[in-house]
């Protein structure tokens, strides 16, 4: 199936990361929390102060739990440079996400990261790479959180060297890989707005591609102007998560899975829809302006949700539940 020598499976999977100690402090916590979108419609707003702001000193704020999702960027310094793996590094595509969430994260930590590949698939056109991190506390070797990563590397399939397509998976198979957005009405509806400088402000939490930063780079990829980083679309459907059905308490997130369907430029309005199955929660995250769904995914609670309003008004103050978005085209 094509150029067998273009993958090496057996080298790739044998590939040993050194572990990674990564430090941050509150003030990466706070500057995270404005990256995705924290305190920007209301800098007052109690729900969200506490992410940036505490009255006894910044090392008390509030952690948000996407948060997590810089220790799998901060423990691969060096990229996907494998050996065995060969590929076009401006056609990878940041496929998925999976965060494990072991206990709330405190404001500042030094954590000490285990990385290791997960998971090989031969696409035909493209190759799937799946890198799990997990990470511990460095003084108690308590651990701390688990992230799994989904690359999407356009132009490295067909390494298969037989009829049936190469796959590999070194972990139990679980069902937030195939969620489904349900087709009824979502349970409740945030509104939020991203900024025109919103990659920028991202970027400071440590992903300097200038795919979200350098016009021209954008273009040489296919996009009008730099676009925001799928890490911090993720963060903003979260932040609705916890605003509209976790009543601000960012404790009750246990895990989260997000699937990046769709570029979102900085500047553009974000919806996320939500459905409520009791313990876990769907979601779908949709680009106002373009009419088109750039993010869905599944969050689990530890404690089942019983409230909930149908529409939580962000800070771009959407006054009525609009029926077009609602029957927004799904995408798988």
């Amino acid at each position: 199936m094509g150029d067998v020598g273009k993958i090496d499976p057996g080298q790739v999977l044998s590939h040993k990361f050194p572990e990674a100690t990564y430090t941050y402090t509150a003030r990466d916590v706070a500057l995270y929390a404005l990256g995705i979108g924290a305190c920007a419609g209301d800098v007052v707003d109690a729900d969200e102060l506490k992410y940036v702001h505490h009255e006894n000193g910044l090392e008390f704020i509030q952690v948000l739990p996407t948060f997590a999702a810089l220790f799998s960027l901060r423990s691969v310094p060096k990229g996907l440079n494998i050996p065995g793996l060969r590929f076009d590094h401006k056609l990878l595509l940041h496929g998925q996400q999976y965060i494990e969430l072991y206990k709330p994260l405190p404001s500042s930590a030094t954590l000490r990261s285990k990385v290791r590949i997960v998971g090989l698939h031969d696409k035909g056109k493209a190759a799937i790479l799946e890198t799990e991190i997990r990470s511990f506390d460095e003084a108690s070797g308590e651990p701390i959180c688990m992230n799994r990563v989904t690359s999407f590397l356009r132009g490295a399939g067909g390494f298969s060297k037989s009829s049936q397509p190469y796959s590999y998976s070194g972990y139990p198979p679980s069902l937030v890989s195939t969620v489904r957005t349900p087709e009824d009405q979502s349970f409740s509806v945030f509104e939020d707005c991203t900024l025109p400088s919103q990659a920028l402000l991202y970027r400071l939490s440590g992903d300097y591609n200038p795919l979200h930063s350098d016009p021209m780079v954008a273009k040489v990829a296919g996009f009008s102007r730099p676009i925001l980083h799928g890490l911090c679309t993720l963060g903003f459907a979260v932040r609705a998560i916890i605003k509209s059905l976790c009543r601000g308490d960012t404790s009750m997130i246990k895990n989260i899975f997000g699937r990046f369907l769709l570029h979102v430029y900085p500047g553009e309005t974000l919806i996320t829809e939500m459905w409520n199955q009791g313990t876990r929660i769907i979601y779908q995250t949709n680009v106002k302006e373009r009419n088109q769904a750039a993010l869905s995914g599944l969050s689990t609670m530890l404690k089942q949700i019983d409230g909930g309003c149908d529409l939580v008004h962000g800070p771009c103050h959407l006054q009525q539940r609009n029926v077009q978005y609602m029957q927004l085209q799904r995408e798988d």
